[in-house]
């Protein structure tokens, strides 16, 4: 396998790197559009990603990577396997790294049933797609803008559910189908349809970088890389490590994370004030900002965290007219917020409980 540069060496992109951790961080977020011109480092980024997040232990021998500690996402042949008193073994493997070619067809990245098979001597013979090499992984659409609508729509809706269900005449297989979903595109080369690009939780435009200094900074980067990939990777080892474990100290600690009804609040009034179309926004925004608060090692979103949200999940939502600015920045979403929070009640108000806490609740 070939080096891959370094993602804490990547110069400046910053919001593109943020939407990516924090997609590693709370895979249920819903994935990351990237946006930009060729050659800013859009695919090099998504694949540094995946080469430092924490290893996932997994169930041995199964296709789909099931989570032996998550038995209800398990596949049909893990559930088989235990309802024939067989003792799971588990594993340790890197976090995979799928990329979807353009041309991928829907058996291709769902699987395919043999019916024949199934008909003729009742084995069921499922043959795993793309959705199940990139469970507990990170898959990688480049181009995205090219694929099938009816292919983009298949992988949004298994992103979101969690899990991919084949039915063929009768005959039922499911397995799990959690994964970081990255997607670029050109915007030269088209975008994606509306209904498409909402579906995408968090969205990114980047440009190529402007300051003179960034730019030989970048080129003296990709010499000493190209020159001694495994020397230019020893450089940056240490804060490759130190990544991976914040990324997985924040893994533990969302569950933990709350927020309160003035959180909530805030984050209507914004969208509402936006004009923005639906709820996805909001709820993206909410798991955005606890992911942040998860990373930074709080247990309770700030203003900043729902800005800094907000700065990634509304961009591709709130329309514009042919005069208007094309970009939101976090520091005008947050003043926005203050904005409207000087209009609300004030007093302090009772934080919301995370999950785990309402779960620890009702048992006692």
């Amino acid at each position: 396998m070939p080096p891959i540069y370094p993602f804490t060496a990547v110069v400046s992109q910053e919001r593109m790197k943020r939407a990516l951790v924090l997609n590693a961080v709370a895979p249920f977020i819903g994935g990351v559009l990237i946006r930009g011109e060729r050659g800013t480092a859009k695919s090099t980024a998504a694949r540094a990603l995946a080469a430092l997040l924490p290893h996932v232990q997994v169930v041995k021998d199964c296709r789909f990577s099931c989570d032996p500690d998550r038995p209800t996402t398990w596949c049909t042949e893990c559930r088989e396997r235990v309802a024939n008193d067989e003792t799971l073994p588990v594993l340790q493997q890197p976090t995979p790294f799928i990329n979807l070619p353009v041309s991928a067809t829907e058996d291709r990245v769902v699987g395919t049933l043999d019916i024949e098979k199934a008909i003729k001597k009742g084995e069921r013979q499922f043959e795993p797609g793309v959705l199940a090499a990139a469970n507990r992984g990170l898959l990688y659409i480049d181009e995205v803008n090219l694929l099938d609508d009816h292919v983009v729509d298949l992988l949004l809706d298994s992103a979101a559910m969690g899990m991919n269900i084949v039915e063929r005449e009768g005959i039922s297989f499911s397995h799990p189908s959690r994964f970081i979903l990255v997607g670029t595109l050109n915007p030269e080369e088209g975008d994606l349809r509306p209904q498409l690009l909402d579906r995408f939780a968090l969205s990114v435009e980047i440009h190529g970088i402007r300051d003179a200094r960034d730019r030989v900074m970048i080129m003296e980067r990709n010499l000493s890389f190209e020159a001694d990939p495994d020397g230019f990777r020893d450089e940056w080892l240490a804060r490759e490590q130190d990544l991976s474990h914040q990324i997985e100290a924040a893994r533990l600690l969302l569950d933990h994370v709350t927020y309160t009804q003035r959180d909530l609040l805030s984050i209507a009034a914004l969208t509402t004030s936006l004009n923005v179309d639906g709820h996805r926004a909001d709820l993206v925004i909410l798991k955005t900002a606890r992911a942040h608060a998860a990373f930074e090692g709080r247990t309770a979103i700030i203003d900043r965290d729902i800005a800094l949200a907000a700065e990634l999940a509304l961009p591709h939502r709130i329309k514009r007219g042919p005069f208007q600015q094309t970009e939101i920045t976090m520091d005008d979403l947050q003043e926005k917020i203050e904005q409207l929070q000087g209009g609300a009640t004030t007093g302090e108000p009772e934080p919301v409980p995370s999950e785990t806490e309402s779960v620890e609740k009702k048992k006692a």
